[in-house]
């Protein structure tokens, strides 16, 4: 056509190939090493999380334990290793069954015995009730605990000494793969000691009479100030 012009313009784009970069694929084993080593670090950064969530704990075991005064001994034997509590079956005397383990996050001074309750069955629940009395303050922080090892009815007489008292009914030979007596020791003849987190930690002598208690209420509140940076009353 006249007068038209056919040349492209100026600024149009020439036709040159399109420069495309190509980027290679990762190879499977450098995926695999950097997942492996994203795992590692994963790992330790859990574990730094559980040191220091379970540092307090620690520090209170090892001042009880390992830091103590010369001259200074329990009266209580230590339990070591400690044995943590099974998930047994228990009865309470009223209400519905439930487990051991539901009694974690409380101190615990436990008694075992049948329901017959002898006369060292009585001065167990006696002293239970008057080790706990004399922690004053720090009282709440402690459950008293009779577990009991057979069906037969609990006399109506011991009922009002035990209102503010843990009372369940749990089979005797499980039970003494958990709680252990000293050797030539029956199961009934101890009090125990059960740490917040459902560790057995310690039993007194069996036999416990008053002198005795005296000793005992001193282990006691030594293991009430070790663990009162991260112990409170109650159960979370």
């Amino acid at each position: 056509m006249s007068g038209s012009n056919s040349s492209p313009p100026a600024d149009a784009p020439s036709d040159q190939p399109l420069d495309l970069t190509v980027h290679s694929l990762p190879s499977p084993g450098g995926v695999a090493q950097e997942d492996a080593r994203r795992t590692v670090v994963g790992r330790w950064k859990m574990l730094a999380v559980l040191l220091v969530c379970a540092a307090p704990v620690i520090a209170s075991y090892f001042t009880y334990y390992v830091v103590r005064p010369e001259g200074r001994r329990n009266f209580g034997e230590l339990i070591e290793p400690q044995r943590p509590v099974p998930a047994l079956a228990a009865t309470p005397l009223q209400g519905p069954p439930t487990n051991l383990q539901t009694l974690r996050g409380q101190w615990l001074l436990v008694t075992v015995a049948g329901a017959a309750c002898d006369a060292a069955c009585e001065q167990h629940l006696y002293l239970q009730r008057q080790l706990r009395e004399s922690l004053g303050k720090n009282k709440d922080r402690m459950d008293r605990v009779w577990l009991v090892t057979d069906d037969a009815p609990v006399r109506e007489a011991l009922l009002p000494a035990l209102s503010d008292a843990v009372v369940w009914r749990v089979d005797a030979a499980q039970l003494a793969q958990w709680l252990q007596p000293a050797a030539g020791q029956t199961l009934a003849g101890h009090l125990y000691v059960v740490d917040p987190m459902g560790n057995f930690m310690m039993r007194f002598p069996a036999g416990l009479d008053r002198e005795g208690a005296a000793r005992a209420k001193r282990d006691l509140e030594r293991l009430m100030r070790a663990s009162a940076s991260w112990d409170q009353a109650g159960r979370p």
